[in-house]
């Protein structure tokens, strides 16, 4: 699906990523801003948090995860 990114197989949590969609075990990842209302209107959108992306090589579904605290 991609032209840039390598996909490969992923594990998160001792499980094996699957799509749900189409049951592909590739993807690429990519991290993604959650942009809240306040820090968008005061332009300061870089302090809000990073979610992580796995995009599904064979139907492009994306999956967001929030990244462990602490």
């Amino acid at each position: 699906m991609s032209d840039e990114k390598e996909a490969k197989g992923f594990e998160l949590k001792g499980h094996k990523l699957v799509c749900p969609i189409c049951g592909s075990t590739q993807f690429w990842t990519r991290r993604t801003l959650l942009n809240t209302k306040g820090l968008t209107f005061m332009d300061l959108d870089w302090l809000n948090k990073e979610a992580d992306n796995y995009i599904c090589n064979t139907c492009g579904y994306i999956m967001w995860f929030l990244p462990k605290e602490g």
